[in-house]
């Protein structure tokens, strides 16, 4: 075919294709859409007068730029990554490099618009992509070692009838009508207005959701603190849940196993953790087992993949305009394996900044375990 019957034969397949038809010719043929598009446009008008013995000989017309410039990649690619591939002073060392940009740059060499340096980057395999979180710092070489032994005393708990329950701290929320991630549906054109700047509301302030979820009975329980979170938030919360949730569930209970992140209100270095937790063992009368998960590693604990993941799901696109939002969002959270969740708003005020001497520290009736006891250890009423 020559260079016009080309193209009409390409528009007409874009044509048959429908919605879409342009994109999939171009890319299955390597013939330029704006070519299709000249096609499709002579296809409509075919009657129009045209000289039809005008059909450029094989080859003719403008030489791809490479073909100008046969090191414009080796530059492109220098301007990219200038770290590994050139100049470490390249001026696009601190800049967001978009197409824009590097068109300018490239041409010093030749002329070049943004939309032929997308084509030049695309057929050199670069793509638009985003950060990836991998990178987890480095390993404690007993962090396989823990997760067994969690796994086994998880098991041990729930054979026996014992509860076992993961907890931790979700993201802080601002209260108001702030910009939330995810679509929800609305009428076409008419999308919910939220404030364009995320300026904390020195009225509705801020909520605090710290999840406590039930590793057997696929449960959770939510405080949604309004102040700091702290080690007596974190602990007020777990015996909040005990009264209301837990001891239901487990009126036979002889001991309760909690697994924690390493950090945070509940972090295995916190002193007042261990004073809070001595007080929550106190006040329901059996001892609690504490397992904490390796440094890094938080994203393993079950509360972040079972409850907190699915929470987030469910509030999508939609701005937390007061605590009862919050809280019925949270409540309604469900999943396909049967999750419940229940949540009450903890409107107390804990004091940050709390220190905890070496004597309050012995009055602990704390047991440490044989192995990591910095992670592992039970609580133990202290009457």
């Amino acid at each position: 075919m020559n260079e016009r019957l080309r193209r009409r034969w390409a528009a007409s397949e874009a044509q048959a294709y429908g919605r879409g038809g342009i994109t999939v010719v171009a890319k299955a043929t390597g013939i330029n859409r704006n070519t299709i598009g000249r096609g499709l446009r002579e296809l409509e008008k075919p009657n129009r007068q045209e000289d039809k013995t005008r059909v450029r000989n094989v080859g003719g017309g403008r030489k791809a730029l490479i073909e100008h410039d046969p090191g414009l990649i080796a530059a492109l690619e220098e301007l990219i990554d200038p770290d590994t591939r050139g100049d470490p002073m390249s001026p696009l060392r601190w800049t967001c490099k978009s197409t824009y940009l590097l068109a300018a740059a490239l041409s010093k060499r030749i002329a070049i618009s943004p939309q032929s340096v997308g084509r030049l980057l695309q057929a050199a395999g670069y793509s638009l992509q985003s950060n990836q979180k991998t990178i987890e710092g480095t390993d404690h070489p007993d962090r396989n070692a823990q997760f067994e032994h969690i796994n086994r005393t998880v098991k041990q708990q729930q054979q026996a009838g014992q509860p076992a329950i993961s907890v931790d701290t979700k993201k802080k929320e601002l209260i108001g009508r702030y910009f939330k991630h995810g679509r929800e549906w609305y009428p076409q054109g008419k999308p919910l207005q939220v404030k364009a700047h995320d300026f904390m509301d020195q009225t509705l302030g801020k909520v605090i959701p710290y999840g406590i979820y039930d590793i057997t009975q696929d449960a959770g329980w939510v405080s949604v603190g309004i102040d700091h979170d702290t080690a007596e938030f974190a602990s007020k919360a777990i015996e909040r849940w005990w009264m209301k949730l837990g001891s239901r569930s487990y009126p036979n209970a002889r001991s309760l196993m909690i697994t924690a992140d390493g950090g945070g209100s509940n972090g295995s270095r916190n002193r007042l953790w261990k004073l809070a937790l001595q007080n929550v063992a106190d006040a329901i009368g059996i001892p609690i087992i504490v397992c904490h998960f390796p440094p890094g590693t938080s994203k393993w604990n079950k509360i972040e993949h079972r409850m907190f993941s699915f929470i987030t799901q469910n509030w999508r696109g939609r701005p937390l305009i007061s605590h009862e939002v919050v809280i019925n969002l949270i409540a309604q959270t469900t999943t396909k394996s049967g999750l419940k969740i229940r949540a009450e708003l903890d409107t107390r005020q804990y004091q940050t900044g709390i220190k905890v001497s070496d004597s309050d520290l012995q009055q602990i009736n704390i047991k440490y375990a044989t192995f990591h006891g910095d992670w592992n250890y039970t609580i133990r009423p202290s009457h």
